[in-house]
């Protein structure tokens, strides 16, 4: 004999259980959209950093113990490059990476720069789009360090973060007055705040 309350309490668990996977799937995917955006937005601080600059420019360095913005993305490049390679299947930290030379003056000239900073992004951007929901619980290895997928982005995240906080500075260093913001202007956070605040929640 079925017990039709025992019937209810199944059907009530099972929609629980679906419930909770579908707001698991909907933040898993919802991180990754997240996380891809951001990662677009600071490439972007450092392209618009990149147009107000001559070539000299970006080999200029404060002192002998700086880096340039051309090491700078040279770093990224080749951190990027490790890091991304095959992402879920093989340590990030690869046997054919030359850390310590990303840290001298290899690159001679803008075109070569905007090459390599976008080889480096488009490895990244392509391992981001592999990832889903039934890979994010995979672990990965950064130095033999176990990782899962989110804490491996996160990582990164912060890292490239960190370097173009640099490339920004560095840039506005260079073109002192002549630099164009590439946030809210001093003196004008209220007129950018009433502006925002007019489109009501969105």
């Amino acid at each position: 004999m079925i017990y039709p309350y025992a019937f209810d309490c199944t059907f009530e668990a099972l929609s629980l259980y679906s419930h909770k996977i579908f707001i698991l799937f909907s933040m898993e995917h919802n991180y990754l959209k997240s996380v891809s955006q951001q990662f677009h937005y600071y490439k972007s601080l450092g392209e618009k950093s990149f147009k107000q600059l001559e070539e000299k420019e970006l080999f200029w360095r404060p002192n002998e113990t700086s880096n340039s913005l051309g090491i700078l993305v040279n770093h990224l490049w080749g951190n990027m490059k490790s890091r991304w390679t095959d992402f879920l299947s093989t340590d990030g930290e690869k046997e054919w990476r030359q850390r310590d030379l990303e840290f001298e003056e290899l690159i001679k000239s803008k075109e070569e720069l905007l090459l390599k900073w976008e080889e480096g992004w488009d490895c990244l951007f392509v391992a981001l789009e592999q990832l889903d929901k039934n890979n994010l619980k995979s672990i990965i290895y950064i130095r033999n360090e176990a990782h899962s997928p989110v804490e491996a982005i996160n990582r990164q995240l912060a890292h490239y973060s960190y370097h173009i906080g640099q490339i920004v500075y560095l840039a506005k260093l260079i073109k002192e007055t002549s630099w164009e913001n590439l946030s809210i202007p001093i003196g004008q956070s209220s007129s950018f705040n009433q502006k925002k605040f007019a489109k009501g929640k969105h």
